[in-house]
């Protein structure tokens, strides 16, 4: 008798872990990555061709 009574209480215990139902699903968030623009790239090409530019008229 002890037996049953221990069986009927470990299963109700077990049907109430899963009484909550499904969770929701959870989204990761998406990483957007922007892209760096430098304004140095502009201004350093001219400087390089104003130099050989420079160093060649010297020669």
């Amino acid at each position: 008798m002890k037996k049953i009574a221990l069986a009927a209480a470990l299963t109700l215990a077990a049907t109430s872990a899963f009484a909550g139902g499904m969770a929701e699903p959870v989204m990761e968030e998406t990483v957007v990555e922007a892209q760096a623009s430098s304004s140095a790239g502009g201004i350093v090409v001219p400087l390089l061709v104003l130099l050989l530019v420079a160093a060649a008229a010297s020669n």
